[in-house]
């Protein structure tokens, strides 16, 4: 019978190519892990790897053997952490990737609540601007909106991500408020330039009563990161489309003032997302359950939502 180790260093390597970043991914060395694939290869009696000095490739049987067994083993280690744990309570390692502001603002003020019920749970957060690949890097959970459901990954979705227009007082303060969505392109625009496609991007808005019109902001100021344009947006430079989530402490405190309040742009749902497992590991369901839970009792797809002006 094969150990585990040898099954992950072979799926890890398969997954990124890499003994090197598999060994990254589990804690060991490069030579371990290239150790482990070898005994499996000599116990199976197949090759399972093509090498050479700058690739690792499957061969006909590694890719077979590959497609046979990853599903699996995600089930066999997921029951592996559900029983291994100090009574049954959730335990280990807590892999999540989320927006660098949104992360901040909302989720990482719950983390002391979470660890005084789950001790035995050690967090490993990953504040970006980018969308993981959930089961290829290694992470628990991911939290964010617009993410694509690859095959094995599912989403619970916590709040509507909305887009709305947002400038200072001071900005404002010599200058007529627009009266609609149109009337927005007489400011000064700090947009995004989008880090997947390159293009900037620019929305259509909509009102409670369903009619849509775009908002053609101009592009004095253009910016990658969502953080650096409601720092600017503070400072004073213009007028900048955010989610609601991203501001709502700006607006509430007087930093930042709503335009054209009837209107907003639907970016879809602010989610959490993980991996679709039969067996879950004990800390991860811990997690999902209890920010969903968190998001209820705050009420916060109701703050969230800029339909609601």
């Amino acid at each position: 019978m094969e150990t585990l180790a040898n099954l992950e260093s072979f799926v890890r390597s398969a997954d990124h190519g890499s003994f090197s970043e598999a060994a990254r991914r589990l804690a060991l060395t490069p030579a371990a892990v290239s150790r482990n694939v070898a005994m499996l290869e000599r116990n199976l009696g197949v090759r399972l790897f093509h090498r050479s000095t700058r690739k690792l490739t499957l061969t006909e049987a590694g890719e077979a053997f590959h497609q046979a067994i990853s599903g699996n083993l995600s089930d066999i280690q997921a029951a592996i952490a559900g029983v291994a744990t100090a009574g049954g309570a959730p335990s280990g390692v807590l892999r999540v990737s989320m927006a660098p502001t949104f992360g901040a603002m909302h989720i990482l003020p719950l983390l002391p609540d979470f660890i005084t019920r789950y001790p035995g749970v050690r967090p490993e957060w990953h504040f970006e601007n980018r969308q993981v690949d959930i089961i290829a890097e290694g992470y628990d959970a991911a939290i964010g909106g617009g993410f694509d459901l690859s095959p094995g990954v599912v989403a619970r979705n916590l709040a509507p991500a909305h887009i709305i227009a947002v400038a200072s007082p001071a900005y404002m303060a010599d200058r007529r408020l627009p009266a609609s969505p149109a009337d927005l392109a007489k400011l000064d625009g700090i947009v995004m330039r989008s880090l997947q496609s390159g293009r900037i991007r620019h929305w259509t808005m909509r009102d409670a009563a369903g009619a849509q019109t775009p908002a053609p902001l101009k592009e004095a100021f253009v910016f990658n990161d969502p953080a650096a344009m409601r720092r600017s947006a503070l400072l004073g430079l213009g007028v900048a489309m955010l989610v609601v989530a991203d501001v709502i402490e700006d607006l509430e405190s007087g930093a930042l003032i709503r335009l054209v309040p009837k209107w907003y742009a639907d970016a879809g749902p602010i989610s959490i997302y993980f991996a679709s497992r039969t067996l879950l590991p004990g800390k991860t369901r811990a997690f999902v359950d209890f920010i969903a839970d968190a998001f209820k009792q705050g009420r916060l797809a109701e703050r969230f939502a800029g339909s609601l002006g």
